[in-house]
């Protein structure tokens, strides 16, 4: 069955309040009361008298609802993919976590900004809630601000909106006090300042604002809202909760190490949706966490793959009974709290089955005790790779190239988790990283290896951190240049963001580092070692990474060595698109496609974002993630060499095979830097690492890895 939104006829949809009014459609199926129907008809099984009780209209309505819809073309054999993929979504969410209603946005081509669309759709669920007498309190942020930009109902009489927090003097445009005028001049309300700092310097000050009439009384109409819209703020370095200037006094390392999973109106909540202790509790103007549960209506709008953590703690805890997200955020938070029938519906409408597995339930490794894997590894590691890299000191978690530090020379320290082989450790060596800090399977090293890194690579001019952007490695490689510049050793930091797929254009800095970690750590590495300054080769590195774009597709899940079962089960006609190196599920399912299909897909992405002109010269990188064999990484390149062909913009240089993996995940990823003269010369540096040497350009202008 094929629904397609159309105009609902006159005299039909708008009659709520007649006879045979209409009743309000649930926010899933937007305005269109023949998907209404169509979708209880035939996805529900429900009669046309069970339809006309829902629905509020008569038997007779329902039956002209059906008959119009297959006479105009919107029901035929199948739903539109993208909207049978939201609406399933939409029920799933509405079901698992006993919402009121939930809206999911339908993923499209990107080229409508994410914001945008949330702004849209959370206008749509307001317009519909918000009634004559009621009060809204609103807190801030973009997407909150965006709903106001797209606001509009009918005349509504004696409406209150609310500023949920205290004020900012910040210039960025959704601040509460801007986010709140927008909201209330969409609906002609009435609008009621929170006249104080969100933050203020001591409880003491906090405890006389709260005390002062005017303020009390501003606090005594937040606690009477009936009704609260709020985004959801995760903890990544560029989040509004960084880059609002709210919590620059305070350390959110401290927030980070409690194991906060996300912010709710300047409120902590740890992954289970519970408070988290800190210095602001006592500081802090605005809702508490204990309002904004007690509202009756509480709308949640937000979306993008990086807050599905926080998007479901906030769900865990009860704070939302009305959401609306985007499709691949919403598939996320399913697959993150189990859900294990989504993907079943997805494809096939039906209750997945798990896949029958005659012979085996475990996954075959060469092991000893699984829990002493990292070890056993690193020790394998060192004695195999002796000419190159070192321990520092006796910890095996913190490697020195042999011959890479050197006075004058701006050290370049990377890390991450193992279970990326050869990445890290095997970029460590002359021309590329001086040091490398390891932490356990797919997590991050603590401070004390990189601070030991750090002491390890400086030759007096400086040191370069580079490395994912993900919170735990943000938190603990910030905690360790902290300590390293009291030793006296200036830092730089680069984060990798060339995930394109983790998070929508606007949002590039909120991106992953992935596979493209190779191409940035060579540009880094021969900054460095030409002896560039620490503030030059920061800006190369910049540059390199912001050039740099990288889209993974998984086919099976990888396995850990301590449960010996896959992380996830894809089906045996699916395939997870956007995937990361963590082991964690993709940003969509989608149906298996031939080789060339999926690199089409890529490459289509990629050209989306990478301004690459005839005549250009990129890098690429082809890259398994663990399982696939070159035979298939070779196929791979074969369609990502004729797509940059047709095109007219050439290769300079290639790497096909193992350079970024996640354990044994049968799956690759394709990287593409976009070179000017001055990184492809930095890519030809001569480097020579226990995974990569490079002697300079060779006569065919490809490097050899």
């Amino acid at each position: 069955m094929a629904l397609k939104t159309s105009a609902p006829r006159k005299g039909v949809a708008g009659r709520a309040n007649g006879a045979d009014g209409l009743d309000a459609i649930p926010l899933r199926y937007g305005d269109d009361p023949y998907v209404w129907a169509c979708w209880l008809y035939y996805e529900d099984g429900m009669t046309q008298g069970e339809i006309a009780e829902a629905m509020g209209v008569s038997r007779a309505t329902v039956n002209s609802y059906l008959a119009d819809a297959r006479e105009k073309g919107i029901v035929n054999i199948s739903i539109e993919p993208a909207r049978l993929a939201s609406l399933t979504i939409a029920q799933e969410l509405k079901r698992h976590f006993g919402l009121a209603d939930c809206l999911v946005v339908p993923n499209d081509d990107d080229t409508r900004p994410l914001i945008g669309r949330l702004g849209a759709a959370g206008a749509q669920a307001l317009s519909k809630m918000i009634k004559s007498g009621d009060t809204l309190a609103v807190a801030w942020g973009r997407t909150i601000l965006s709903v106001g930009e797209h606001l509009q109902t009918g005349p509504l009489q004696d409406v209150t909106v609310v500023q949920a927090t205290g004020g900012t003097t910040a210039s960025f445009a959704y601040t509460p006090e801007l986010t709140a005028a927008a909201v209330a001049r969409a609906i002609s309300a009435r609008c009621v300042n929170i006249t104080a700092p969100a933050i203020v310097g001591s409880a003491q000050m906090h405890d006389m604002l709260l005390a002062e009439p005017l303020i009390r009384e501003q606090f005594d109409t937040l606690a009477r809202a009936n009704r609260v819209v709020f985004g959801i703020a995760s903890l990544r370095p560029n989040s509004t909760i960084h880059t609002s200037g709210f919590f620059e006094t305070v350390p959110l390392q401290h927030y980070l190490a409690k194991g906060a999973a996300g912010v709710l109106a300047g409120r902590f909540i740890d992954e289970r949706g519970r408070p988290v202790a800190g210095p602001l509790d006592d500081r802090t103007i605005g809702i508490s966490l204990d309002m904004l549960r007690n509202i009756p209506t509480r709308i949640a709008i937000a979306g993008g793959f990086d807050k599905v953590p926080a998007l479901l703690a906030a769900l865990r805890g009860g704070y939302v009974n009305v959401l609306v997200t985007d499709a691949a955020t919403g598939a996320g938070i399913l697959r993150a709290d189990g859900v294990t029938s989504l993907d079943g519906k997805l494809s096939q409408r039906q209750r997945s089955v798990p896949v029958a597995n005659s012979y085996r339930t475990h996954v075959k490794k060469f092991l000893n005790n699984p829990n002493d894997v990292v070890e056993e590894m690193l020790d394998g590691l060192i004695a195999a790779h002796k000419p190159y890299l070192q321990t520092v000191g006796a910890s095996r978690r913190a490697l020195v190239a042999r011959d890479g530090p050197r006075a004058g020379k701006v050290g370049l320290v990377i890390g991450g988790g193992t279970g990326h082989e050869p990445c890290f450790v095997g970029y460590v060596g002359k021309g590329l990283a001086d040091a490398v800090a390891l932490g356990n399977i797919f997590s991050s090293p603590p401070p004390d290896p990189i601070v030991k890194c750090a002491v390890a690579a400086s030759g007096g001019a400086g040191v370069l951190f580079v490395y994912g952007n993900y919170a735990g490695d943000v938190m603990n490689f910030e905690m360790a240049a902290e300590l390293a510049e009291e030793q006296g050793i200036p830092i730089r930091t680069v984060l990798t963001t060339d995930d394109i797929a983790s998070s929508p254009v606007e949002d590039k800095e909120g991106r992953r580092g992935v596979a493209g970690n190779f191409f940035v750590f060579k540009i880094a590495g021969a900054a460095c070692d030409l002896g560039l300054t620490l503030d030059e080769c920061e800006a190369i590195t910049r540059k390199a990474n912001d050039r740099t774009y990288t889209v993974g597709v998984a086919l099976e899940s990888c396995s850990m060595p301590q449960t010996r079962r896959h992380n996830f089960e894809i089906g045996p006609d699916d395939m997870e698109l956007g995937m990361g190196i963590h082991g964690e599920p993709g940003v969509s399912r989608e149906r298996l496609r031939t080789a060339d299909e999926i690199v089409d897909a890529i490459m289509d992405n990629i050209f989306k974002e990478m301004k690459a002109e005839a005549g250009d010269k990129v890098a690429v990188l082809v890259n398994s993630f663990g399982a696939t064999p070159l035979m298939e990484l070779y196929i791979l390149y074969r369609r990502v060499e004729q797509r940059l062909a047709a095109k007219n913009i050439e290769i300079e240089a290639n790497w096909v095979g193992h350079y970024c993996t996640s354990l044994d995940m049968v799956g690759a990823s394709i990287s593409i830097l976009h070179l000017d003269r001055q990184l492809a010369e930095l890519l030809y540096h001569p480097c020579r690492t226990a995974i990569l040497t490079i002697d300079g350009r060779e006569t065919n202008g490809a490097a050899r890895g």
